[in-house]
């Protein structure tokens, strides 16, 4: 018998105390939209922009980037995003003063020429980015983006994923980025201010419990789902 050695960067399932902190960052985290100015340490940074790329990628295509703002750069988001004749009245104040602003670029051309290659052409995924009945890019940006939300939360760091909307042209042209690439969000790290992961409006609409949203068998979750 072969034996294979575990990945030393996965868990390990007989640790019942991986799996309790682990649920604990997962329902510990919230979005924080009040900043202290304080830098992140670069250790704890790289630590938490390393998770994004521990996220999964469909065909290990390699078509993630992260473009990292820190200190006074972060103006070069917020210039053409939230430009200064505009700020007035801004219902988050401090999220501006978030020392850190990740924007998860993805790359839909990697995908496709991931795709055209022998192992996958089968699937007609390579003929183009329309082939796509969903884009993956942006799967995996958000799983890329989840990771970076969870490695912030178990860093102590608070965190936002807000979206860049009609700006996208705008921060790609402002930061450099390559014609073809996607803004997919940008997040922002810092030491939360007090009461800056206080609940939003949204937040506090509530949510239906799991049991509401889990469908065990099919749709009415009495067995397979009928066909059609």
């Amino acid at each position: 018998m072969t034996r294979v050695d575990p990945d030393p960067a996965s868990p390990d399932p007989a640790d019942p105390g991986g799996r309790a902190a682990f649920s604990q960052v997962l329902a510990s985290r919230r979005m924080c939209r009040d900043f202290k100015p304080d830098p992140v340490a670069d250790d704890v940074l790289d630590r938490v922009l390393a998770a994004a790329f521990r996220a999964p990628a469909a065909g290990n295509t390699d078509a993630l980037d992260l473009v990292v703002l820190t200190g006074a750069d972060t103006a070069r988001h917020w210039d053409v995003t939230l430009p200064a004749d505009r700020r007035l009245g801004f219902r988050w104040p401090g999220l501006m003063r978030a020392p850190v602003l990740v924007e998860v670029i993805v790359d839909p051309a990697a995908y496709v020429e991931r795709y055209s290659l022998p192992d996958k052409a089968h699937s007609g995924l390579g003929d183009g980015a329309e082939a796509w009945p969903v884009p993956f890019w942006f799967v995996d940006g958000g799983a890329a983006v989840m990771a970076v939300l969870l490695a912030a939360e178990s860093e102590g760091l608070g965190a936002l994923l807000f979206g860049v909307f009609g700006h996208e042209a705008a921060v790609r042209r402002a930061l450099g980025v390559p014609a073809g690439r996607r803004v997919v969000a940008t997040v922002a790290l810092g030491l939360p201010a007090p009461g800056g992961r206080l609940p939003s409006r949204s937040a506090r609409r509530g949510r239906p419990g799991p049991g509401r949203r889990i469908h065990r068998g099919g749709w009415a979750g009495q067995g397979p789902a009928p066909s059609g």
